[in-house]
């Protein structure tokens, strides 16, 4: 059996001398604030490489994970703030914890059941702490705007303000596409971001409502969109033209081309 333990102890050892006095000079400057961003980035490669069913990058990715975990509670332990090993011992304490239909002999439920079961101890985990002011409360301030939005409707929805079902959204897309354009008709730069705004904040309810995370779904589109638009440029080379020169008509074709021929290939696979 492959020694986990022993390969995180090794993992650890090394970020010590990395952070000690006699380690990197670059190490020892940073700190978890420092490390926010490549967290974020780090987080996305990984997701990247999983999308792709890319093993060994998968395997890279999480490794690179595992570092910047493991070297922000090294920091904090550093600070006297808490321990590498009392946070590892916090997250195993909680899933024995709501996990008893594994752990503590409860009965065992669908996957639907388990997950009411889940919040429903967390719950009563939280009230063993202060009372927050809001439903709202525990959302990160520093959560990117999609992820952001996304969460703050979950906080609501469980405090029961929700839609009943996702088909009310889509009206109310439509009612905010057409704010959107009495903004853009009045030529009102303020308006205009607010209604926009308004627009991507019920897309990411429709999105919660579908059971599907807006941010990964935008992360595939992203990269669709990459790969289609690379490939554009690509054929344009052939054909000894760059983008600007070709022109958004012949651009559009190619892309079309593309997207036609991903398709046919999609559907040949099937």
């Amino acid at each position: 059996m492959p020694d986990a333990p022993g390969a995180f102890a090794r993992l650890l050892a090394i970020i010590q001398r990395l952070r000690g006095p006699d380690g990197c000079p670059w190490d020892r400057e940073q700190s978890p604030r420092t490390l926010r961003a490549s967290l974020i980035e780090e987080a996305w490669e990984c997701v990247s490489a999983i999308d792709n069913a890319d093993d060994p990058n998968t395997e890279e990715e999480l490794g690179d994970l595992y570092l910047l975990v493991t070297m922000m509670a090294w920091m904090k332990e550093q600070e006297g703030t808490f321990t590498v090993e009392s946070a590892l011992t916090h997250i195993a304490d909680k899933l024995v914890r709501r996990h008893p239909h594994v752990f503590g002999g409860a009965a065992r439920g669908n996957a639907e059941q388990v997950l009411v079961q889940w919040d429903a101890i967390k719950a009563q985990e939280k009230t063993s702490r202060a009372v927050p002011a809001s439903s709202l409360d525990g959302v990160p301030a520093s959560f990117p705007p999609l992820e952001k939005a996304a969460k703050l409707q979950k906080k609501a929805a469980k405090a029961g303000f929700d839609w009943p079902g996702p088909e009310p959204v889509w009206d109310k897309i439509d009612e905010e596409l057409g704010e959107l354009r009495s903004a853009l008709q009045a030529g009102a730069p303020v308006e205009i971001e607010a209604e926009l705004g308004d627009l991507l904040f019920s897309v990411v309810n429709l999105s919660r409502l579908l059971e599907v995370d807006p941010a990964l779904a935008l992360h595939r589109t992203n990269v669709k969109f990459e790969r289609r638009f690379r490939e554009v440029e690509r054929r344009l080379a052939e054909e000894g033209a760059t983008p600007v020169e070709a022109g958004l008509v012949r651009m559009d074709a190619l892309w079309n081309q593309v997207k036609a021929e991903e398709s046919d290939a999609q559907n040949t696979s099937k």
